[in-house]
């Protein structure tokens, strides 16, 4: 069976959690989540066989963490802890306009550090070259140093000259980076290295202002991505592969709740599809899907009960 790794950063989570009980003080609830970490679980759960990388600590909590992807069949083995070190933390509110809020403590994440020591870099890499697939995100390069992005990027071209396939998601958060320019470059830089780019038209127009699918095709004609997939929330799906673009319709869903990991959920569909041989448009069914039983339920990681009630494989 082919195998993928994902890497990036597993955050602790303070999410607000409903209670009938008459008090003043603001009950959290405790969870854990990160992008690329909550496509490694999906992608587990859809039958791929998924590791993660990342660094943490050996404090409880990352201890919780490292629970968590063994109990989701995410290999652990590409997870390495150091004494004295802590996992980032973010907290949800809910604005009083019914959206949700995000604020982040993660400066000290020790996930800020991959790829910046040189033999856990080399140890890392081999364990990496042993995956069919690789898969990160913007957010992964935009937490870590200018020259852990270059040893990444140097590393991703090996691999692909190894045979392997690269998988990217742009998801641009702003907040992460110094400027808009920077995140423009570096983007491009990885664009032109990836094999699969699964992309939100809202990032799109964020970081470079597109009004348009057509205008966001044009700009990456130039790199060498086999399969550009664009994500427009409950728009039609577009996926473009050989220079055939199919439009794929979204379906409506009732009950929607929490959009959070709508997008990492579709990513985890598409690509653990496409590793067990279905066409882009069949993987594109297969991750809407897999976003639709997210975006019922409330949290990034929906509980593995609930998901695997409504989960019904890739018979589509």
């Amino acid at each position: 069976m082919a195998r993928i790794a994902a890497i990036g950063e597993v955050m602790v989570e303070l999410s607000p959690f409903p209670t009938t009980e008459s008090t003043d003080k603001e009950v959290m609830a405790l969870g854990f989540a990160g992008d690329t970490f909550n496509t490694a679980i999906y992608m587990a759960r859809t039958g791929i066989q998924t590791d993660y990388a990342t660094l943490l600590g050996d404090d409880p909590y990352s201890t919780q963490i490292l629970n968590l992807a063994s109990s989701e069949k995410v290999g652990t083995g590409m997870i390495e802890t150091m004494p004295g070190r802590l996992p980032g933390m973010y907290m949800i509110r809910n604005a009083p306009c019914g959206e949700r809020e995000f604020y982040y403590w993660r400066k000290e994440a020790r996930a800020r550090e991959l790829f910046a020591d040189k033999a856990h870099t080399e140890q890392l890499t081999k364990q990496l070259m042993t995956c069919d697939y690789l898969y990160f995100s913007g957010i992964t390069l935009a937490i870590i140093s200018d020259h852990s992005r270059e040893m990444l990027l140097n590393f991703v071209d090996e691999y692909r000259s190894q045979g392997g396939v690269f998988c990217f998601d742009i998801n641009y958060r702003p907040r992460l980076w110094d400027c808009q320019t920077q995140a423009q470059n570096i983007m491009m830089d990885m664009m032109a290295h990836a094999d699969m780019a699964l992309l939100t038209l809202d990032d799109e127009a964020m970081l470079w202002g597109d009004g348009s699918i057509e205008a966001t095709i044009e700009r990456y004609k130039g790199c060498a991505v086999k399969e550009l997939i664009l994500k427009r929330g409950a728009k039609e799906v577009v996926t473009l592969v050989d220079g055939n673009e199919v439009h794929i319709p979204v379906p409506w869903v009732e009950g929607v709740v929490d959009t959070t990991g709508a997008g990492d959920s579709f990513n985890a569909g598409y690509v653990s599809a496409r590793m067990q041989g279905l066409s882009s448009e069949e993987a594109a069914k297969h991750g809407i899907h897999v976003a639709s039983i997210v975006i019922r339920n409330r949290g990034a990681i929906v509980k593995k009960s609930n998901f695997d009630a409504e989960y019904k494989g890739l018979q589509l």
